[in-house]
Order: structure tokens, then C-alpha cells, then sequence
């Protein structure tokens, strides 16, 4: 008998995982390829290493970082003048350096800058030559200050085992050339080109294995002499635009084939050219829309790319679009341009692939970070080259100094999302360059963010590198090879111990107090032929019969459907503002009363233990009776009384049927004033005793409080400040309530030391209330085991980024790892969390049981399978297990 083919489902990786060969156009089935990828198995963080001999490196560029504009011979670059102009009115006040002149003076700080890579631990770092440093006036003569400066450099890598990767021209074009012959406008420029790097090989072509002619040259063609956002500051309109970039790639042809046909055969290096993508998915995934989206890409990457890599000639959606506009190559110039690459140098960022993309070259579509999908549309648009990726990271403000969690978090997803596309996708990366090695001078943002993993003080005489905290997350990551899994990161198998309580909440039950029909003693007759309604009988009537659980149809299918279930355990909530309508015992609603008493009883029946919560804060009025909310809520103390008449009317009415109390159910500490929640504990106390004293014995039930304890981890694991804020976090948001009833009896330490400084420098005036000595013996241990709610995990750190999103009460900056899993409403799902949160009530408040109330996400309502939400609740419990 033959044997049974293996499950499909384990074959998918290694079918994803192999080469695949691509030609012009087949880059149009990315998206929907990845649009049928599973879900959320395809976006989950993949844990694995990067292939032996991968290259890792850090970048930088001569005009963001060397300075010393006018130092040893230098001549004027493009870059010089144009930063040069004035960018404020006359008389304004300075507000610091605006352009490249100093920068981080990486001139006269090679052997630092040396110091930072060797820390790093990379395998190779990419810089670029100043063209006017070599050539101050773009021609012959040579500055020998200049050659002996990047001989000084590459001496200095070569001593740290580092490997060059030299992009010839980034940008810097000498003043001369510009205003001798109209820069890159002019046909002259290639053969110049060409001289130059003539001149760069024959010097350092000996100690160089990897060449890049020039960098993003859709930026210097389109932006320099199209738009004039940038230098030379040309605003030529899209046809000039369009000829200086058909004057790049002849340029870039040249010298490729000056390197092999003069210096490859000695030197045994590789030549390319650096191109930046921005990535882009369709509005709706329609025929039309991928094509749009195909176009932007030919128009921003495909413009030099495809030449290049494919057939010498500029992509057809272009050429059909354009008509005049664009150049055209003769069939020499095709031949000659068409594989002038060793390899595909890929740029990719926030600076060049997305701010300095013109809005109508996204046709109507949205761009999009994925790196992933960029990388294997470049594999099936152009026969699945070697890929080396020369550039790329995000930025953060311009006043980070330290800790660069967003930063970090960019970083960690293109990392990761390029290691998917080498190991699922089967496409060829063999190197990865973070950008850059040090703080600079970023372009048209002058220094208004920062790019570096080291920290420079532009205003300082020195110039120090200070390493940030992303130098930590790279460093560890050249030094494991990627993200080995860990054995934290598997799921365990076992068991959970006997009499482990599986439950489901639903924080209000859907409460239907329709009377059944034998509770009416009218008599109907149903008008069948015309109205098709029930027409009672006037003077007849019917006996009677006593009321019966039954008797609410919405009991019967809701414990129907928990049966499905299985559990063991269901907690929901009462609605005191319909129980007590007037806040008192003066009016009672029976009928509720009695739905309530039914539905326990129904559960009890099927063997499902209730789990009832006095009160769940939901609605404007937080669910209190409308008295009671008019007159200052839990703001007024006379709500406590009020709240522990509700609870004893509820004891006695349905303690019987009930074995586990919750007071209060998740109160809401982030719009509670320190008034109401100091009166919502005394109230939960009294409540508690009540229990103690009068209902225990007979009832024989538990009660607690169930809080809301969402987790909060340090965006920077490696920052102490970071570390301080998450504790902070977790003082605020749990140990306000958890540490009166589980503690001390009293609020946290923490958070009175927190609110004395903030008050003291006179930010706010903020009073947490004091407990007398009988309030806190009376508040301290009110709680038969630790009910918490954990539904996901927060990222905090201190330094200031996203104003949107910054505390400045608690000096917290939330942040966002964007490689975790998030729901429809943006809810990150971190299975981790859980299990940190529980021994972080563990190791605070002792060996307590502790009851998990509710945990769970949203998914998308559209889908019939909620996939998502499996993966949630598996892993969730996973980690509970652990």
C-alpha cells in the first residue's frame, strides 16, 4: 500500500522557501499572493537566524556626517550651497547648525567613529567618497588631504576586520560641475563620472570589494532638477527631471563597465547602484488597483531598475505614459546599460522612500512599510537577483538622545520581515545595513530627526558618540545572527491542575423579562386572513399559574449555548441602576430580580458555577443609579451606604445560588479622581465584611475585587529610565487599588513620592487622600483571592516622542512594537504578557489565588472564522500553563 501524502500544511514553507525565478511584470502577483497567506500565522514574529556568512553593517554619507567643509582643500559641493541659503528670514533668532558644514565632524573623528563599528560588532559599513574632497572642482587636480583621509579610513577598517562597501557619489555633486556645465543636466556629466571613479579605483580599488556608483538617483534627477526641493535646486519641471536621470544611468553604466573591463579582473570586486523603493498596496485588491500599484513602482523603482537589471530600457508603463517626455536609448545604449549590476543595492526607509516620494506616483493607492513584499516583488520583477540591502531603518525626534525604542521597533520589523522573505519567500538578501552608524544631518529634515544608533550633540566642541539604545538591540542581534527561538518563546504541553475553573464572561447578560404567554390570563383570537395579529377578546380571561424560571425564553438558549461550552465557570454582571432605580430599597425591580435568581439557578442546574459582579462601570453614568451619578457618583461619600445597601439586598437575595462575589468589576483608575477611588475601596471593604460578617457562614462564598492589569514592559529592555516608567505604570494603573486590599492597607509608596515631586514643582495639584489606621485595617486583606482582568501589553519609555501619545502626567511615552500581532481596534496581542503579569502579582502580594475574570480580543467582524481570536486564547492559556 502506498503511503499517504504528508498534510499540505507542512509542505507550505518549504514551497515559500524556494528561489523563484521572475521577469518583468510577475512582480504584479506580490499582492495577491500575500493577500491568501494564512492569517495570523503569516504575520506572527519568526524566530530563527539569519544564513551563515550573512553580512551585517551600518551606513553613513559624507555630507550628513564629515563636516569639515573647508578643511584640507575641500571644494564646494551642491549640498554646501544650497544649505548655505538662507532658510529663515533675516533677523530671526538662530536656532543651531542647518546644514552639513560640521555636522558630526566625522573628518576629524575617523578613529571614533572606527570605535563605534568595532562596538557594534559589524561585518561592514558603507560610506561615501566626497567627490569634491577628491576633486574639489569635480576634474584633475587630486587633493592629497582628501586621498589621504579615506586611506586613513579604509587603513583603519581593514586593522578591524570590517569590510568597505563605497558609494562613489551620494548626493554631493561639486559646485563646479553644476555651475560649469548644469550638473546632471548636461550630457558631459557621465564621462566626468567616469574619470572620477577612475581615479577612486586605481586608489582604493585594492582594499574595496564592494562599489556603489551612486545613491537614489530617482531623488537627484526628480527632486534636484525636477521639483528643486533639494540641490541643485533646479526646478526643471518632470521633462529635465527625466533627462538628468537618463544622464545617471549612462553615467552608472560607465563606470560599471570601467571596473570590469579595467579593474575586476586584479581588484575581484562587485559594482552596483544603490535604489530606494517605497512600497505600495491597493486601496481594494481589484485588477485595476494592483496595476496602479505595479505603476508606481515602475515609476519610482522601475525608472532605473529595470534598465539595469532587465533589457536596458525604461519600464513600458512609463514609456506608454509619458510619450515625449521621457528620453529614449539607442540599441547600443540599451546593450550597454543592461546588466550593469553585481547585484541589487536596495535603499529603504522613512526619508527617501516615503517623504521624497511625490504623492501622484502613488496613482491613488497607499503606501505601505512592508519591506517583506518590496523584497519579493524585486526578486519576481528581475530573475530573483542577489539582493544587498545598503540602507535602510526609520527615524525618531530630533530631542531623543537615548533611548530610541521607536527606533528600535522599526528596526526589529524590517530585520525581521527581511529574514521571512529569505526563509518563507526563498528571496536572495545576503546583507543588511542599518542606517546610519551616527546622528547627521538628514537632508530636508535638517536636524530635525535623528537616524544615527549613536547619539551626537551637534552643539558640542567634541563631537562624542553616545551609544543608544539601539546599539544594545543591533549589536545582540550581529552577535545571535538574527532571533534564535528561545525557550520562552515555545509553547509548552501539559495540563492545567484538577479543579481548575474554565469559565466564559459576558460582563451584562442579555437580560429579556418578556413575560411567557401562560403568564397572561387574556384570551387572543389571531386574525390569520387579514392583519396576521393576535386581537385579545374583551371579558374573557383565564386562569393564572405561578411564575416559572422557564418562563424566560432567553434563559433557555443562553444556558443552551454555555452547555456547548463546557465550562465550569460564568461571570457576568448585575445592573444596579435597573435593580435600585432610585439608588435605595424603595424601589425594587422584582421582575429583574427574579430574572437574575432564575439564570443562577439554570446554571446551577447544568453545573456552571455563577460568578457575579455587584457592579461593571460600562455606560456615561458608569452604571449607577441616576441619583446616585447626579449627586457626584463615587465622588460623594455617600455612595459607599448606598453600595453596601445594593450588596446586602443581593446577598440576601440571591447569595443563596452564588458562591463567588466580585465587588466591582474592572473600576475605570484611568478617569477615577483620587476621591472616588479612595470612597470606591472603603465601600468595596464595608461590602466585603458584610459578606464576612453576616453571609459567609450560610452562603458559604468567596468574594473580591477584579481589576483591570494590562501589563507594561520598558520599550528599551536595556534602559533603567524605561524601567522606572513601566513600574510607574504598573503603581497607577494596579497597585492603586491592588495595594490598600492586598498590601498594606495603604496606597503605594510610589505613587504618593510621585504625586509630592509633581506637586512640589508646582505641575499639578493632585491630593491622594489619606486612610485613618482603623480605614486601612479595615480595607487591608478584604479580598478572598486576586480577580484581575489582563486583556493586552503596553510599551512605555520616558523620552518624549509622539506628543499624541505622551503622558505627561505619569512622564510615559507610549509606544508601539510593530511586530506584534494587533486586532481591528489596534489591541497589541502579547501572550507574554499575561504570564509576566501573573508572577508580577506573585512576587508584590504573595501566593494568592488568583482568578483570570476576563481576557480575550476583537476580531474581525467581517470574517466567519475568528482566527485571530483562536490564536489569542490559545496562546494566552499557553502561557497561563507556563
Amino acid at each position: 500500500m502506498a503511503p499517504s501524502a504528508p498534510p499540505p500544511l507542512l509542505l507550505l514553507p518549504l514551497l515559500l522557501g524556494r528561489p523563484l525565478l521572475g521577469a518583468p511584470g510577475q512582480g504584479s502577483g506580490t499582492w495577491s499572493r500575500f493577500s491568501r497567506l494564512p492569517y495570523p500565522q503569516d504575520q506572527l514574529f519568526l524566530h530563527d537566524t539569519f544564513p551563515d556568512g550573512f553580512l551585517w553593517g551600518a551606513g553613513s554619507s559624507a555630507y550628513q556626517t564629515e563636516g569639515g567643509w573647508r578643511q584640507g582643500g575641500k571644494g564646494a559641493s551642491v549640498w554646501d550651497t544650497f544649505a548655505h541659503h538662507p532658510v529663515t528670514p533675516p533677523g530671526s533668532p538662530a536656532t543651531g547648525p542647518t546644514g552639513g558644514d560640521v555636522a558630526s565632524d566625522s573628518y576629524n573623528n575617523l578613529f571614533r567613529d572606527a570605535e563605534g563599528l568595532r562596538l557594534l560588532g559589524v561585518s561592514h559599513y558603507r560610506f561615501s567618497l566626497s567627490w569634491s574632497r577628491l576633486l574639489p572642482n569635480g576634474t584633475e587636480p587630486l587633493n592629497p588631504a582628501g586621498l589621504d583621509h579615506y586611506r586613513r579610513l579604509l587603513g583603519r577598517l581593514r586593522e578591524l576586520g570590517i569590510e568597505p562597501v563605497v558609494t562613489l557619489y551620494h548626493w554631493d555633486l561639486p559646485q563646479g560641475l553644476q555651475d560649469a556645465f548644469g550638473g546632471w543636466a548636461s550630457p558631459i556629466l557621465p564621462q566626468l563620472f567616469r574619470d572620477y571613479a577612475e581615479l577612486c579605483f586605481r586608489h582604493f580599488g585594492g582594499q574595496v570589494r564592494y562599489w556603489v556608483t551612486m545613491d537614489n538617483p530617482y531623488v537627484v534627477a526628480w527632486h534636484g532638477y525636477g521639483t528643486g526641493r533639494l540641490p541643485p535646486g533646479v526646478q526643471g519641471g518632470p521633462r529635465l527631471g527625466y533627462r538628468a536621470a537618463h544622464h545617471l544611468l549612462q553615467a552608472h553604466a560607465k563606470v560599471w563597465h570601467l571596473y570590469n573591463d579595467h579593474f575586476r579582473p586584479t581588484q575581484k570586486g562587485k559594482v552596483s547602484i544603490a535604489l530606494s523603493s517605497h512600497w505600495i498596496k491597493p486601496q481594494r485588491m481589484t485588477e485595476k488597483n494592483i496595476k496602479e500599484c505595479q505603476k508606481s513602482l515602475d515609476f519610482v523603482l522601475g525608472w532605473f531598475a529595470k534598465p539595469i537589471f532587465i533589457d536596458g530600457d525604461y519600464p513600458e508603463s512609463m514609456r506608454s505614459n509619458l510619450s515625449s517626455l521621457l528620453p529614449e536609448f539607442s540599441e547600443v545604449e540599451k546593450k550597454y546599460i543592461k546588466g550593469t549590476a553585481d547585484f541589487f543595492a536596495l535603499s529603504f526607509g522613512a526619508t527617501l522612500s516615503f517623504q521624497l516620494l511625490d504623492s501622484h506616483m502613488k496613482f491613488q493607492q497607499l503606501e505601505s512599510i512592508s519591506l517583506r513584499q518590496l523584497l519579493y516583488w524585486i526578486s519576481r520583477e528581475y530573475n530573483n537577483p542577489q539582493i544587498f540591502i545598503v540602507e535602510n531603518s526609520w527615524f525618531v525626534s530630533g530631542s531623543t538622545k537615548r533611548d530610541d525604542a521607536k527606533y528600535i521597533y522599526y528596526l526589529k520589523k524590517f530585520i525581521m520581515e527581511t529574514l521571512k522573505a529569505i526563509r518563507y519567500d526563498g528571496v536572495n538578501v545576503f546583507g543588511y545595513t542599518v542606517w546610519s552608524l551616527l546622528d547627521g544631518f538628514e537632508w530636508h529634515r535638517g536636524y530635525s530627526i535623528r537616524r544615527g544608533l549613536f547619539y551626537v550633540d551637534f552643539q558640542s566642541h567634541d563631537k562624542k558618540l553616545v551609544p543608544k539604545s539601539s546599539v544594545l538591540f543591533y549589536q545582540k542581534l550581529i552577535e545571535k545572527n538574527g532571533f534564535p527561538p528561545l525557550p520562552e518563546n515555545q509553547p509548552i504541553e501539559g495540563i492545567f491542575p484538577c479543579g481548575f475553573a474554565w469559565g466564559i464572561v459576558d460582563n451584562y447578560i442579555q437580560v429579556d423579562t418578556t413575560p411567557a404567554q401562560f403568564l397572561d390570563s387574556n384570551v387572543y383570537v389571531w386574525d390569520v386572513h387579514q392583519t396576521k395579529k393576535l386581537i385579545k377578546v374583551d371579558g374573557v380571561f383565564t386562569s393564572k399559574r405561578k411564575r416559572h424560571c422557564v418562563d424566560f425564553a432567553a434563559i433557555r438558549l443562553q444556558i443552551s449555548l454555555l452547555q456547548e461550552m463546557h465550562i465550569t465557570h460564568f461571570h457576568f454582571s448585575l445592573k444596579w441602576s435597573l435593580i435600585l432605580p432610585l439608588g435605595n430599597l424603595s424601589l425594587i425591580n422584582h421582575t429583574l430580580v427574579h430574572y437574575y435568581q432564575c439564570f443562577a439557578s439554570e446554571l446551577l442546574r447544568v453545573n456552571i458555577t455563577p460568578v457575579v459582579a455587584l457592579w461593571q462601570p460600562m455606560a456615561e453614568n458608569q452604571e449607577l443609579p441616576a441619583s446616585l451619578a447626579k449627586y457626584g457618583a463615587w465622588e460623594n461619600p455617600e455612595t459607599i451606604q448606598a453600595f453596601v445597601d445594593y450588596a446586602k439586598f443581593c446577598f440576601t437575595s440571591l447569595g443563596d445560588r452564588i458562591k463567588f462575589w466580585i465587588t466591582m468589576n474592572e473600576p475605570p483608575v484611568k478617569n477615577l479622581t483620587y476621591t472616588a477611588g479612595h470612597n470606591l475601596l472603603k465601600a468595596h471593604a464595608k461590602v466585603w465584611h458584610l459578606y464576612d460578617k453576616e453571609f459567609r457562614r450560610s452562603q458559604k462564598g468567596k468574594i473580591s475585587i477584579a481589576l483591570q492589569a494590562d501589563w507594561v514592559e520598558p520599550a528599551c529592555p536595556f534602559s533603567r529610565n524605561d524601567q522606572e516608567v513601566a513600574d510607574r505604570i504598573l503603581e497607577f494603573d494596579v497597585g492603586w487599588l491592588a495595594e490598600p486590599i492586598f498590601g498594606n492597607g495603604d496606597y503605594p509608596q510610589m505613587m504618593r513620592a510621585w504625586l509630592r515631586r509633581r506637586n512640589s514643582a508646582d505641575l499639578y495639584n493632585f491630593h491622594l487622600p489619606y486612610f485613618s489606621e482603623d480605614e486601612k485595617k479595615l480595607i487591608q486583606g478584604s479580598s478572598d483571592f486576586f480577580a484581575l482582568s489582563h486583556y493586552t501589553t503596553t510599551l512605555v519609555g520616558w523620552e518624549k516622542e509622539d506628543a499624541l501619545k505622551y503622558d505627561h502626567y505619569l512622564e510615559a511615552q507610549m509606544i508601539n512594537d510593530i511586530t506584534w500581532l494587533h486586532s481591528p481596534s489596534r489591541a497589541a496581542v502579547v501572550p507574554w504578557g499575561l504570564r509576566k503579569l501573573l508572577k508580577w502579582v506573585k512576587s508584590k502580594y504573595g501566593n494568592v489565588p488568583v482568578y483570570v475574570m476576563a481576557n480575550g480580543i476583537d476580531d474581525d467582524q467581517n470574517m466567519v472564522h475568528d482566527k485571530l481570536r483562536v490564536y489569542y486564547i490559545q496562546n494566552y492559556i499557553n502561557e497561563a500553563l507556563k
